[in-house]
């Protein structure tokens, strides 16, 4: 590769670095948001996708969880996606500050309490991530690089449907299928509105999609708060 091919190449993965928002919630949100409880975890092989810089899978395989990560950002690594968590934490927080309220605080409290779980969670992962590389997976949807019903239970947080502005049906539609298709048990995807806090518009379509490939829906309430109008998720249970 010559020194003008490296160059450009640089130049790409910075701005493709760029693009990316690299901000993930603790464990303990995790739970919360999904109103899940440890003993669903146990003897069960368990996906987060996209996960970010959560630590959902840091803090559970050091509690014996089997737990995997996968995200489009782990083409680059743990170093340069730390610093970039850091930046962009800086900059949410003073978003933040200024729509407050916008938000409700009744799980965290304060702007300060969200932003110290924030930086807990992108420490957590980002050491995690350095000893056990293993567990942190490159993938982009709508193609998941993982066999049929190779896991248990899939989590997906802040990425399907808050997006609807930029993300087609099309897309979402073949990014479920693939979840389904990985899927041995049990698929949970919060929340179920967009960043204007509206109900993803083909949502009933995609369950109508899912309930034909063998699968039941059900609409959840968790007790989880801080976006307006997202305190719900979509439970999946493979029938067939």
């Amino acid at each position: 590769m010559s020194r003008d091919e490296m160059s450009r190449d640089s130049k790409k993965m910075n701005l493709d670095l760029e693009r990316i928002v690299f901000i993930g919630r603790t464990y303990s949100e995790y739970l919360a948001m999904f109103n899940l409880y440890e003993k669903e975890l146990a003897g069960r092989v368990i996906l987060d996708c996209p996960a970010g810089a959560c630590s959902f899978t840091a803090e559970g395989n050091r509690r014996g969880y089997d737990i995997l990560a996968a995200d489009i950002a782990y083409q680059f690594g743990p170093d340069e996606l730390e610093l970039k968590g850091v930046q962009d934490l800086s900059h949410a927080k003073e978003r933040l500050e200024e729509a407050r309220h916008e938000y409700m605080w009744d799980y965290y409290g304060s702007v300060e309490e969200h932003q110290k779980q924030r930086e807990e969670a992108l420490a957590l992962s980002s050491e995690h991530r350095r000893q056990f590389p293993e567990k942190y997976i490159y993938a982009e949807f709508p193609r998941l690089p993982f066999a049929d019903q190779s896991v248990d239970l899939t989590l997906s947080a802040h990425f399907l449907f808050m997006y609807a502005d930029r993300l087609s049906e099309q897309f979402h539609e073949e990014s479920l299928l693939e979840l389904m298709r990985i899927t041995r048990e049990e698929i949970r995807i919060f929340p179920l509105v967009d960043l204007s806090s509206n109900r993803y518009e083909a949502l009933d379509q995609l369950i109508k999609l899912a309930a034909s490939k063998g699968w039941v829906a059900q609409e959840q309430k968790t007790d989880y708060r801080f976006q307006r109008d997202a305190d719900s998720y979509l439970k999946l249970t493979r029938l067939v």
